[in-house]
């Protein structure tokens, strides 16, 4: 019998089962939308090594980060919580004073229990002072960007970067720091000095796999793109035919055959979990700088399905069976707990949110862990409720993508307020759009969604509704 509420009491029977630790690789990337992969419906350019890793593993149609914004994702992923639980909401600003709590047990210091060697290239996002750093939270490898790429004083016109005017928010950001271990090493101010970043990523993610070829490691690619402003390599430049967007996911999808060419060489293939997915869905209003949400309503910073729904792939050869489709419902914050009882790693006192998933992944076709899934999005008040099939949606405000003209050349265009004024059911078996509500004609799931909302909101607290909350814990401040 499976707990999925923690770890499986079969856990010693399975790390008995490996010949040793098995080592993990998490590529996360910012901004992808649902629809490009090849996979998924991409047009315009090619993603070979992830569909190759998706025919060798397992494609999750009905997965969900923990919110459809970078930072709070990201605080998801790494502890199994609701972001808001951790105190975490909206994306984590140069001039922030917040970030993780050391109060909170992050995925490198779950795996620092068994001894792993904890690596992560590319951008962090949960807090750019000292004390947030990777390395004082499990790490022992950091190379990247402490927040997104475009928190910096310019702004993109065309191709050129020019300076932002004096009363833009931005005026007052510091160049883009380049960190390595502790400390910054370089300053992006251009454009152009961010066409290596991935390439970057990739050779410091090779050469960590080579040096802990014969130790269990944890390796963690959190890549900036396809975030805008974009930027690629003259590898790549132009080789697609959807243009700069098509043109970075060429070379993220190259940077994949790298990981996997090197774990194939190193013979660390049987005895290695990959997983692929993105941080939130696609900025839409950057128009052909932006992905695709594949028909899935609206995109990143909302809790439409295009805002939090994204394909992720599993693969490890000889334990997870290739070519599977799992259609059940997942989220980014299940695989804390997932990788807890793969490993043997004891699970962090406090509350986490994440179910293990394991079972699911690695075969079992009659099992669903994951009874609910709570969307919420910069405030701690529930947007929205759904289980394996429904989805039960609260009167909100939101920005809208739809029927506003998108940006070009990578300048953003319009969006819009709007507000969902009554409780919406949608049924997203049949409409995984949301274009049409049914809330009138299922009385009984409406109330076995508010059932599951109203515990939610007696743990989590609601701005919205005035619940206080009880299990919530403070995000963490400058010392």
């Amino acid at each position: 019998m499976f707990i999925f509420t923690g770890l499986s009491l079969c856990t010693a029977g399975f790390m008995q089962a490996q010949n040793k630790a098995p080592n993990i690789v998490i590529i996360f990337l910012d901004d992808m939308g649902y629809g490009d992969l090849t996979i998924t419906g991409a047009k315009g350019y090619k993603t070979p090594n992830l569909d190759q890793l998706a025919h060798e593993g397992v494609l999750c149609t009905h997965f969900y980060v923990a919110q459809a914004v970078s930072s709070a994702s990201r605080a998801g992923l790494l502890t199994g919580c609701y972001p808001n639980r951790i105190g975490f909401q909206g994306a984590l600003s140069p001039l922030s004073n917040e970030g993780i709590s050391d109060q909170e047990m992050t995925m490198a210091e779950l795996l620092k229990q068994k001894n792993y060697t904890c690596g992560i290239f590319g951008k962090w996002h949960l807090g750019h002072h000292k004390q947030f750093l990777p390395l004082q939270h499990g790490f022992d490898e950091y190379l990247g960007l402490p927040y997104s790429n475009d928190m910096l004083p310019m702004w993109y016109d065309g191709a050129i970067l020019t300076p932002e005017n004096s009363t833009h928010r931005k005026a007052s950001f510091p160049p883009l720091p380049l960190i390595d271990g502790n400390e910054k090493f370089r300053e992006l101010r251009t454009l152009e000095d961010q066409e290596q970043i991935t390439t970057l990523y990739t050779e410091r993610a090779v050469s960590f796999i080579r040096k802990n070829k014969d130790n269990p490691f944890f390796l963690y690619i959190p890549h900036t793109m396809p975030h805008t402003p974009l930027a690629v390599s003259s590898r790549f430049k132009g080789k697609s035919e959807l243009g700069i967007y098509g043109d970075v996911m060429m070379e993220i999808d190259w940077s994949v055959g790298q990981i996997m060419a090197t774990l194939k060489d190193l013979n660390l293939e049987e005895n290695t979990l990959v997983i692929f997915t993105s941080d939130n869905g696609p900025w839409l209003n950057f128009g052909d700088h932006a992905g695709s949400a594949a028909g899935l309503r609206e995109g990143k910073g909302t809790t439409w399905e295009g805002g939090q729904r994204l394909p992720c792939i599993m693969r490890w050869k000889g334990k997870i069976k290739e070519g599977q489709v799992c259609n059940q419902l997942i989220s980014a914050i299940d695989i804390f707990p997932m990788i807890a009882y793969i490993c043997d790693a004891p699970l962090p006192p406090q509350k986490i949110d994440g179910v293990n998933i394991w079972p699911l992944i690695s075969g079992a076709t009659d099992i669903s862990p994951r009874r609910y899934f709570l969307y919420y999005y910069d405030s701690n008040s529930l947007k929205a409720v759904r289980n394996e099939r429904w989805k039960l949606v609260f009167p909100h405000q939101y920005n809208s993508y739809e029927n506003q003209k998108p940006g070009t050349g990578g300048l953003p265009g319009t969006t819009s307020t709007k507000t969902v004024k009554e409780t919406e059911l949608y049924d997203l078996r049949r409409d995984p759009g949301e274009r049409y509500n049914v809330i009138d004609m299922y009385p009984d799931v409406v109330a076995e969604l508010m059932k599951a909302a109203e515990a939610a909101r007696l743990d989590l607290g609601d701005e919205l509704t005035g619940h206080r909350g009880t299990g919530r814990r403070p995000i963490g401040s400058v010392n």
